[in-house]
């Protein structure tokens, strides 16, 4: 899920921690990704002509391989040097998230149950979207394909996003690739947001600064996670009525969660905020800033050259793809990985800051180019 609303919160109120870049700005980066939310999109996404998920021959689903496949040669293409993370075991807080997802699945399945004889194929596609889950064995297969290719993989102890954040705050890649602003929470120097996206999507790289983050919302760690869970994050429920701008507002107000609740409770009955029973923002906070993760130090990374004789046996011989395909692929794989190791220039500089007369000249920059672009939509829908 994430954390609802925060990327408008940011747009609104730290306006120079976000920027657009093209896949060809990452050249020579290390990227690591989470790889679980990566095959939930691939399983999603990747269909054929009728919606439905690529099989093999034999009737096994391949969508989540062909997206690893292609959306790994993408980036290698550009000469990034992606490493995958895998999640583990998710934490008990989590079990919530996970019942309602799993009620959701079970009301999609109903739903196409009801829908078989009198829906659309539209209308069954997209329920059956909704019951999308990424198996073992699939995860298995992923895993093995990557290390046919070459590219390493990190199974982590727990969540995903933050064994990622925690490589890249040791250093051992650049920031953390995946769709969740959660990731922000455990402090990954750079969050990476669309960056296994098809070509076809078109959309470009959405890169935060979290150190620009903490600066334009003038607040530490601790606190913007405690206002991360006051929007609504996967571990525990938010406060009843406390939507984005009002729990922006309360921290800046009272600097932590228990300031709110002591606010909250301080307006009597009549109040329209309802802070929830029994309500484990404590565990919550202590996962996003304590998770339980590999030491970054601890992870070694290395990318090797791919398994031509590994890869022709297990993407055409067992799963059915096109062996020129796949051919072609290898070739790409070892002409990108071979032209990463060259590094990026910007390695042997130091970049110097930014003045706070800079800042503030940028920052101001960036809000009139925002008020121009709401007004210019105002006078199209005129």
């Amino acid at each position: 899920m994430g954390i609802k609303g925060l990327n408008k919160l940011l747009t609104e109120n730290a306006p120079l921690a976000s920027k657009s870049s093209d896949i060809k700005s990452f050249f020579g980066r290390k990227v690591a990704i989470d790889a679980s939310m990566c095959l939930y999109q691939f399983l999603i996404a990747v269909r054929q002509q009728d919606g439905q998920q690529l099989t093999n021959d034999n009737g096994e689903t391949t969508s989540h391989l062909m997206g690893m496949f292609y959306r790994t040669l993408r980036m290698v293409d550009h000469s990034i040097k992606p490493v995958y993370v895998f999640d583990g075991k998710p934490p008990v807080l989590k079990g919530g998230e996970l019942e309602k997802r799993l009620a959701r699945r079970a009301e999609a399945n109903k739903s196409m149950e009801a829908l078989k004889e009198t829906g659309t194929a539209e209308e069954l596609a997209k329920f059956e979207r909704r019951t999308v889950r990424v198996t073992r064995e699939q995860n298995d297969e992923a895993k093995h394909l990557l290390k046919l290719m070459g590219i390493p993989y990190v199974e982590a102890p727990c969540e995903a996003e933050a064994q990622c954040a925690e490589l890249a705050k040791a250093g051992k890649v650049y920031g953390a690739a995946s769709e969740d602003m959660d990731t922000l929470c455990y402090k990954t120097p750079f969050l990476l947001r669309h960056m296994t996206f098809s070509e076809q999507r078109k959309e470009p790289i959405q890169e935060i600064d979290i150190n620009k983050v903490l600066e334009g919302l003038e607040m530490d760690q601790k606190q913007f996670v405690d206002l991360c869970i006051l929007l609504g994050c996967d571990y525990c429920d938010s406060i009843r009525g406390v939507g984005p701008v009002t729990a922006y507002k309360l921290i800046k107000e009272h600097g932590t969660i228990e300031g709110v609740i002591e606010h909250i409770e301080s307006l009597g009955e009549d109040t329209k905020y309802k802070v929830p029973e029994e309500w484990p923002y404590v565990g919550a906070r202590n996962l996003f800033l304590n998770p339980e993760v590999i030491p970054g130090n601890e992870v070694e990374l290395k990318w090797s050259a791919p398994d031509e004789a590994g890869l022709i046996k297990f993407m055409v011989e067992e799963k059915g793809f096109s062996e020129e395909r796949i051919k072609s692929g290898i070739e790409r794989l070892k002409k990108g990985l071979k032209t990463s190791a060259q590094g990026r220039l910007d390695g042997f500089f130091s970049v110097r800051p930014k003045t706070p007369e800079q800042i503030a000249a940028a920052k101001k920059k960036r809000q009139a180019e925002e008020a121009a672009k709401k007004k210019a939509k105002k006078m199209k829908k005129k």
